[in-house]
């Protein structure tokens, strides 16, 4: 498929998902609870004040940020506008919502301490253009916690990217790629991230902390 095609099948997938996706009826899409702690267990070891969640959703970890630091600002994006509008009715004050391409961030040259990204990034058909494009909005020093699926061995991983993702792709998932903590690290370095830990974890979860340099 071309990248065109995989963002469409992305927004269709989740303007369908966008009103449920918080309930009871979210089906696959609660399971991305299960990231939440992680995520917060990294911000609370360092101080932050601007904080970017890219393929924010609903903003259901914003929600929970905003919450906890309600002096903080927030920034969320998402591709779907769909999302975006469940997130706007939430009514969140100084969480900054908005449609736009995470591989294309729409944001000043070192606007962030810290970019975090659930569940979103295997979409992304340009994912390189990602990682440079997080390089450009974080600040020096800055962080990118990344979550999303991986698998234990290469041969696990091929089979997600070379039988169930396509499957997926069919009944109208806008699947792309999943990948292996190495290929992450590789990621990183193109875009001059450095990678300061990398692993799998539970629930076939990749978790990945990366940091921009304060000298480039």
């Amino acid at each position: 498929m071309t990248d065109k095609e995989y963002k469409s099948l992305s927004i269709s997938e989740f303007s369908r998902a966008a009103r449920v996706y918080e309930t009871d009826k979210g089906g696959i899409y609660k399971l991305c609870k299960k990231d939440y702690p992680d995520v917060l267990e990294e911000l609370e070891k360092e101080d932050f004040t601007d904080l970017l969640d890219c393929g924010c959703g609903p903003a259901p970890m914003l929600t929970l940020l905003h919450r906890k630091y309600p002096q903080k600002h927030f920034t969320g994006i998402d591709l779907t506008p769909e999302m975006i509008e469940v997130a706007r009715a939430k009514n969140m004050k100084d969480v900054d919502l908005v449609v736009g391409d995470c591989e294309n961030l729409p944001f000043e040259n070192d606007s962030f301490d810290v970019v975090i990204c659930c569940q979103s990034f295997h979409h992304y058909p340009n994912v390189q253009d990602f990682f440079d494009s997080v390089h450009r909005v974080l600040r020096p020093g800055g962080r990118l916690v990344l979550r999303d699926m991986t698998a234990g061995s290469r041969v696990a991983l091929w089979f997600i990217n070379k039988v169930e993702l396509p499957l997926a792709n069919l009944i109208g998932h806008g699947d792309v790629h999943a990948y292996s903590v190495e290929e992450v690290n590789m990621l990183c370095k193109k875009a001059g991230l450095i990678m300061e830990s990398g692993e799998k974890r539970r629930f076939f979860r990749l978790h990945c902390v990366a940091r921009k340099p304060l000298v480039s």
